[in-house]
Parts: C-alpha cells; sequence; structure tokens
C-alpha cells in the first residue's frame, strides 16, 4: 500500500502567511471604504464663497465690503473689503456644524495684513493671516468644534488703515449639522419708552433665533440682535403699528401680533 506523501513542513507556515495577508488585505479595504465613506460626508458649507451671489449670506462691518467682478481668483466675483478708521473691514457669516468635529478653513486672499478666522468653535479659536499678497494667496487653518458646538462663525478682516483686500473662494469643509429650522414667531411684543420721535420695543426671547426683524407699519425698520430695539425716526401724536420676525440662517419667521404706539 502506498502511504500518503508527508506534509511539507512549509505548508503550514505558508498558509497562514497568506491567511494573515488576506486578513490584511480585507482590513485594509475596510480602511478605506470608513475613509472614503468620512470624505464623503464632508461637504463644503459655506454659503457664497465665491461671492457670485453679491455678499448673499455675509455681513461686513460698517458696510465695508462690496462684491467685484475684478480682481477675482475664479468664476466672476469676489470679496473686496475696505478698513476705515477704527474699523478692520470684517466680514463674516455663521454656519451651522456638528459637535465634536474636524473642519478645514480656507480662502484666496489679495492684499497686506489679511486675516481668515474662525470663532465659536467650542475649543480653540483660531485665525490665520499673510502679511502681503501682491496676488492670490491661499490662507488655510482648521480646528475641531466642541461637544456642544452647533454653529461656528467664519470670517475674513483686514488692519486699521491698511488700503482694501480681497477674498475669494472661501470653503469650510466638513460634516454638516443637522438643518436648521426657521424660527417660530415671536411672543410677548411690548411698546416702553416713548419720545416725539421714538418708541422702545422688547419681546420674548425665541429658541433658535440669532437676530430679529422690528417692522413698522409693515416696512422693516430695524434689525436687532437681542430681544428689544429702539425705532426712531417718529411723527409726534402719530400712531404706528409694530411687529416683529425672528432671524436665522434658514429664514425670517412669520410676522408677530401688532402693537400700536403713539
Amino acid at each position: 500500500m502506498r502511504r500518503r506523501p508527508a506534509r511539507s513542513a512549509r505548508s503550514a507556515p505558508h498558509s497562514r502567511w497568506v491567511a494573515t495577508l488576506t486578513a490584511a488585505v480585507l482590513a485594509a479595504g475596510g480602511l478605506v471604504a470608513s475613509a472614503q465613506a468620512a470624505n464623503a460626508a464632508d461637504t463644503d458649507l459655506a454659503r457664497n464663497g465665491t461671492f457670485e451671489a453679491g455678499l448673499s449670506g455675509w455681513s461686513c462691518t460698517a458696510g465695508s465690503g462690496a462684491a467685484v467682478t475684478t480682481p477675482v481668483h475664479g468664476g466672476s466675483g469676489a470679496l473686496k473689503a475696505t478698513p476705515a478708521g477704527s474699523d478692520n473691514a470684517k466680514c463674516s457669516q455663521t454656519v451651522t456644524v456638528k459637535p465634536d468635529s474636524a473642519y478645514t478653513l480656507s480662502a484666496w486672499v489679495r492684499g497686506s495684513y489679511v486675516y481668515l478666522g474662525a470663532s465659536g468653535t467650542g475649543t480653540t479659536d483660531v485665525s490665520t493671516w499673510t502679511q502681503s499678497a501682491p496676488d492670490w494667496q491661499k490662507l488655510t487653518t482648521s480646528f475641531r468644534t466642541g461637544p456642544a458646538t452647533t454653529s461656528v462663525t467664519v470670517y475674513t478682516n483686514g488692519w486699521y488703515g491698511t488700503g482694501a483686500y480681497y477674498a475669494d473662494d472661501l470653503t469650510l469643509v466638513g460634516p454638516g449639522g443637522a438643518p436648521v429650522q426657521t424660527p417660530a414667531v415671536p411672543t410677548g411684543l411690548r411698546a416702553g419708552a416713548v419720545t416725539s420721535s421714538s418708541v422702545a420695543l422688547s419681546w420674548s426671547p425665541v429658541q433658535g433665533a440669532t437676530g430679529y426683524a422690528v417692522y413698522r407699519n409693515g416696512t422693516k425698520a430695524a434689525d436687532a440682535t437681542g430681544t428689544s430695539a429702539t425705532v426712531s425716526g417718529l411723527n409726534a401724536a402719530t400712531a404706528y403699528s409694530f411687529q416683529v420676525a425672528a432671524t436665522n440662517t434658514a429664514g425670517a419667521s412669520a410676522l408677530s401680533p401688532a402693537v400700536t404706539a403713539t
């Protein structure tokens, strides 16, 4: 009877090596898939970072910002902001983010002493800058949000007494936060102190609101970041109707019930 050939002494180690290699390949594939899934969840969260829709989505201090068509880094629009006096021409927007998540902020800038940054991160606020950029230069910084952070403010600014600066193609890349809901209608609107030309108004805070718009006789008369405002420019012995709407990045609520002041 023929005996079965003895198993090679190298067979078992070889099999273990193949099994180990296969497991490593599968694990690597899983890591790649996880990385791809994570990257797929990241998106550019900045609104109108190309400034091709004018200053929509942006707020610039002291009216310092303007959308221009030249010079631009890409597309057909860019931001031009001019510091004056004690104003550093800060242009900003508030973006909804996820808690405990990583973000990268970038922008192309041109000018002297141009800053790019993020505040309200819940961890360490960040900024980066260039002393001189006679041509377009890319600025980039990164941060991680805090465990309870749901929004951050991204901004550009110049320096006091310097010339105009330009910014274009600003991006904030990272995971998007929960969709922002339009705030509820404000309640508790009441008139306070009245003079011959002004009236003080106050109302109850609205959860999720980042600002308020005050209306006089159906026309917007003032903006407020808190729950009070004084409307001026009134005529004596004249009755006025006032309403208020709550605002955030999703839009504005309906107008509140009106109050009348004379």
